[in-house]
């Protein structure tokens, strides 16, 4: 079974199955597992807030989306950032919670 590892939240390891029908986006596996992750428009690709960056895995991810394109080409997306809202996994990956992405409330790791 595939997993998301998030390096600075303890190497948490979350679990997902990868389903042709059912593909997912890593916020939306990330909150099916109970996991606090910053998002402001509502996983539309409207914003930034939700991205990640990935460590391990790049060519793991279906390529980006038009909102992450639009991100990317304005410069408010850096190399091996996406956006948790868009990026769907196709296999294990890892991943960072980037500084300026972190929640208040959660213990991060680093």
């Amino acid at each position: 079974m595939p997993k998301i590892i998030v390096k600075n939240l303890y190497e948490k390891v979350i679990s997902f199955s990868n389903n042709n029908e059912a593909k997912r986006s890593v916020l939306a596996i990330i909150h099916e597992n109970n996991i606090d992750w910053r998002h402001a428009c509502g996983g539309k690709g409207n914003c930034t807030t939700c991205k990640f960056k990935v460590v391990e895995g790049e060519k793991k991810i279906m390529e980006p989306t038009g909102a992450e394109q639009k991100f990317l080409n304005a410069g408010r997306l850096g190399a091996r950032e996406r956006l948790a809202c868009q990026a769907v996994p196709l296999d294990s990956i890892e991943i960072e919670v980037p500084k300026n992405c972190k929640l208040p409330h959660i213990d991060y790791s680093f």
